[in-house]
């Protein structure tokens, strides 16, 4: 009676092999696709030339918020109050980023909701 364990060797190295030759069979599968869809796309592009792209103009950075304009902030305030009603503005300015990693926290917890 031939041993139960060169036996349950012989069949998980079988099964290994097996596993290779289609993850190598596959892998090859996948770079024969990618070079012949490469190819058809020079195919197809080949007499196409292609639309210059628009460049962007360059905008200036704001340095400081005394940099905005006084009748863009207007615009907006009259946007606001038009969007939600009379409200008043208290500040316009950089806000803390405590609210983003909280919302993480809150997210990716894993305890219970009271």
């Amino acid at each position: 009676m031939p041993d139960l364990l060169s036996l349950s060797i012989v069949k998980s190295l079988q099964v290994y092999a097996i596993a290779a030759a289609i993850s190598f069979f596959v892998a090859i599968l996948i770079k024969v696709l990618v070079a012949v869809t490469g190819h058809i796309e020079k195919r197809r592009t080949r007499g196409v030339t292609a639309a210059p792209r628009p460049v962007a103009a360059p905008v200036a950075a704001l340095s400081s918020p005394a940099a905005i304009a006084d009748d863009v902030v207007a615009v907006i305030t009259a946007a606001v109050a038009v969007a939600m009603g009379p409200h008043r503005i208290l500040h316009i300015g950089e806000s803390s980023h405590a609210w983003k990693y909280q919302g993480r926290s809150a997210l990716h917890s894993h305890q219970p909701k009271r």
